[in-house]
């Protein structure tokens, strides 16, 4: 996972999700999380529109705002039983969001992105990020999640660094913003999030 692409390079022409009914995770800071609504809709995909948000994120570019629509239609209504996708807001507006990945009962891949460009440096990806793993380790019950960034995109390796993720290898290749690059993978377990909360 690249933080701010989301977990297996998914992007918004690609099928992902979030479970519904599920009550908003608040943390001791300016974001929470919460289950994602059609009211989400026009804001997720007009985050499309920025063209080096897509870049960054591996979005497709150059499609019909319609079609950013339909999909983000999709994940509210129709999220697959993988993928747990929660709307990251701060002051009141939705600026990203969080997933937790897969089925296993103890182990979920992290993924994050902030979708608002002019927040980028605001530390909003650390602290949904960090209010997803409470979450994961909380209400879902997990012993572990991880995470993998490209080694191209520092900022992605800073910020699960910062989360106190443990580097645990190297995935696959990508490129990244046109450069060769690979995946360096991290993890964290339930008891070391204790101890750095």
């Amino acid at each position: 996972m690249d933080v701010h692409r989301g977990p297996a390079r998914r992007r918004p022409d690609a099928g992902t999700g979030a479970l519904g009914g599920l009550p908003a995770v608040r943390v001791g800071s300016p974001v929470h999380l919460r289950p994602l609504t059609h009211d989400d809709v026009p804001v997720l995909a007009s985050w499309a529109d920025d063209v080096e948000l897509c870049r960054e994120a591996g979005w497709s570019t150059g499609l019909a705002r319609e079609r950013h629509v339909a999909f983000w239609r999709g994940v509210v209504d129709a999220p697959p039983p993988e993928l747990l996708r929660l709307g990251a807001v701060s002051e009141g507006a939705l600026v990203g969001y969080v997933d937790l990945h897969g089925l296993g009962p103890a182990r979920r891949e992290l993924g994050v992105l902030i979708g608002v460009r002019a927040r980028w440096g605001d530390g909003l990806g650390r602290q949904a990020a960090a209010a997803a793993l409470d979450h994961g380790f909380g209400a879902l019950g997990l012993t572990e999640v991880w995470a993998e960034a490209l080694d191209a995109n520092g900022r992605s390796v800073r910020l699960l660094r910062r989360l106190g993720m443990r580097e645990t290898g190297r995935g696959g290749e990508e490129d990244f913003l046109g450069r060769p690059s690979f995946y360096r993978q991290f993890t964290v377990t339930s008891a070391e999030w204790r101890r750095s909360s």
